[in-house]
């Protein structure tokens, strides 16, 4: 018997692109006009050869990047610990990690700067470097719900207990198991998190905004403000390096775990012998 053609689910995936493409659409061409009376990519030449986008964009860039690492230092053996020692603390421990989805970020930045304020046992706002700090904490706690889920997730497509008791059996050390056999399992997991947090923090306005930090989110919402092609033309492009993101994500997130776990214990266990 033939398959019926399923127009009503078409119908709903033609409904849904047209709601995200149409707009898209006229932004892209609205961003075309900035010299009357023909198309050109003059909008887009204006944002590449600013200096402050460049500034900008690295700073995000770097935060970003730093968020990712800590994040990932922070998550990793936390969730490790909570699904091989303590799994009655699971529901705990998700709940805290979504806490960032409740909390707003105007609140989150304000009880940084009560807390590491003026005055403070830790005054971090009181130089530049402390600042930044503050800025990739908060980075690091507004990508907790998704760091979480995604090396959670991770951890559940493989057996971590089965292969902490191969790797202590061989002599390896907790810490070398996780540096050695667990981060490389949960990899695509980890890369999963980490685009999503580099999504999230590149465009992030209320932190960087109130700690009066040179990143990316202010710039946009000031250029808006100023400026009439070349908003559209940071859309876009915000828009493609997003999408970007999401499809590397997808990769990544495709790629089943590792299956050269026992090489690598061996390769653990003699390198802590030998030391």
């Amino acid at each position: 018997m033939k398959r019926r053609f399923p127009i009503f689910s078409t119908l709903i995936v033609l409904l849904a692109a047209a709601y995200f493409l149409i707009p898209l659409f006229a932004a892209f061409e609205f961003s075309l006009h900035m010299k009357r009376g023909y198309l050109s990519f003059a909008a887009y030449r204006s944002v590449f050869h600013s200096d402050e986008f460049i500034s900008t964009l690295t700073f995000s860039a770097v935060a970003s990047f730093a968020a990712i690492l800590l994040g990932a230092i922070l998550v990793v053996p936390t969730a490790y610990w909570v699904r091989l020692r303590l799994p009655k603390l699971r529901p705990v421990v998700e709940f805290l990690s979504l806490l960032p989805l409740i909390i707003p970020p105007v609140v989150l930045v304000f009880g940084h700067l009560r807390l590491f304020g003026t005055g403070s046992f830790l005054p971090l706002t009181m130089s530049e470097m402390g600042t930044n700090i503050l800025l990739v904490m908060g980075y690091v706690i507004l990508s907790l719900p998704y760091m979480f889920r995604a090396v959670d997730n991770g951890m559940a497509a493989i057996d971590i207990a089965t292969l902490t008791e191969a790797a202590e059996s061989l002599g390896a050390s907790r810490w070398r198991t996780i540096v050695d056999i667990i981060f490389p399992n949960v990899r695509s997991a980890i890369v999963s998190g980490a685009f999503l947090t580099f999504s999230i923090s590149l465009g992030e306005f209320v932190l960087a905004s109130l700690l009066n930090r040179p990143a990316f989110g202010p710039y946009m919402v000031q250029l808006g403000q100023d400026r009439a092609y070349e908003p559209a033309a940071l859309a876009i492009m915000s828009f493609a390096l997003t999408w970007l993101l999401m499809a590397a994500m997808q990769a990544f997130a495709n790629r089943k775990p590792g299956q050269r776990l026992l090489p690598r214990i061996r390769s653990s266990a003699s390198t802590s012998k030998a030391q």
